[in-house]
């Protein structure tokens, strides 16, 4: 089969064996395959443990091969696939925190993912999808889970009011998850018009490209970052109004270090929360996905051949357009 291929040197596209499911796996023909900022950190040597490894952690497609032990699907079944491979036995698994696991290994990170004509995942992984939903559109699940992980953090209130940076993909998610949970307006910060022009098609109460744009003296009552942006986030901890949440949801490099004062978050009860990836959001999301969350037709902005992946990996650094997807 073909797959795109992220080695130490370069990012490639080739013929690689065909996958075999282990007794409680499937194959999963791909129908579509997202990049995400994860994919360009492992292109740049974070995250992966070992290269080189086939990308791709958001991927739907149809099952193809069965393990087995497998009777939960069928052959032709459509499905979408979490990525998560916790361990289930560390201390964080045991209560419950499987993102955190001490072992924590994903498809498309620590084992070949889904930017390849042919993917292995998992039963326990694989969601099915109701009819009507396109599996190409259904990779989106993947982000979107990772989104609702992040409202679960924030725990919102009705009438709140957010600001937002980063109008990427990213960004417009938590966006459309604010207007569902009641927020009293959704404010976008991002430099990029084209973003910001989709994030007012999606109905964001203010786009701009600075928050000294924005008129609210007394702060947000959550801001989110979904940038990973040293700048950005600096700039969002010194904008959350008294009580009132900061979340770090864009993913930084990991030596980014950012200033705040810790007086203010003292002396204010600010509170400061991160988000990291999916934790038993995966099925919600999909059911978000199938009553009509998200727009496909206006999230994805590029769809791609899988022999172009090097060009979309490319296309995503320079921050041309919103979702890219790859298809075999």
């Amino acid at each position: 089969m073909r797959a795109a291929v992220i080695s130490a040197d370069a990012v490639t596209v080739e013929t690689v064996p065909d996958p075999t499911p282990g007794p409680r796996q499937v194959v999963v023909k791909v129908a579509a395959c997202g990049i995400c900022g994860t994919d360009l950190h492992i292109a740049e040597g974070e995250f992966a443990p070992t290269l080189p490894v086939i990308p791709g952690h958001e991927f739907a497609g149809e099952v193809v091969a069965l393990g087995s032990d497998v009777t939960e699907v069928r052959v032709g079944d459509q499905v979408a696939v979490d990525p998560s491979l916790h361990c289930g036995e560390c201390y964080y698994c045991r209560r419950g925190r499987g993102n955190l696991c001490e072992r924590w290994a994903a498809i498309g990170v620590t084992t070949a993912g889904g930017a390849a004509e042919f993917a292995v995942a998992p039963v326990a992984n694989c969601v099915v999808l109701p009819a009507g939903v396109a599996p190409a559109d259904a990779a989106l699940i993947e982000p979107l889970s990772c989104a609702v992980r992040g409202f679960d953090v924030l725990a919102p209130q009705l009438g709140d009011h957010y600001l937002i940076y980063g109008a990427g993909t990213m960004g417009l998610m938590m966006m459309e998850l604010a207007k569902r949970a009641g927020a009293a307006s959704v404010s976008m910060v991002d430099l990029n018009p084209t973003r910001l022009e989709t994030a007012k098609t999606l109905g964001c109460s203010a786009t701009v490209t600075s928050a000294d744009e924005l008129d609210r003296p007394r702060g947000w009552d959550v801001v989110i970052d979904a940038t990973g942006v040293v700048a950005a986030i600096e700039d969002g901890l010194g904008r959350v109004g008294k009580g009132g949440t900061f979340q770090q949801f864009g993913v930084s490099n990991e030596g980014a270090v950012a200033r705040f004062s810790p007086f203010k978050i003292y002396n204010q009860e600010i509170r400061i929360v991160g988000s990291m990836a999916v934790l038993h959001s995966f099925e919600r999301a999909a059911e978000l996905f199938a009553e009509g969350a998200l727009r496909a037709d206006i999230m994805i902005s590029h769809r791609m051949s899988l022999d172009e992946y090097p060009a979309a990996l490319d296309q995503f650094r320079k921050g041309v357009g919103r979702k890219i997807q790859v298809r075999p």
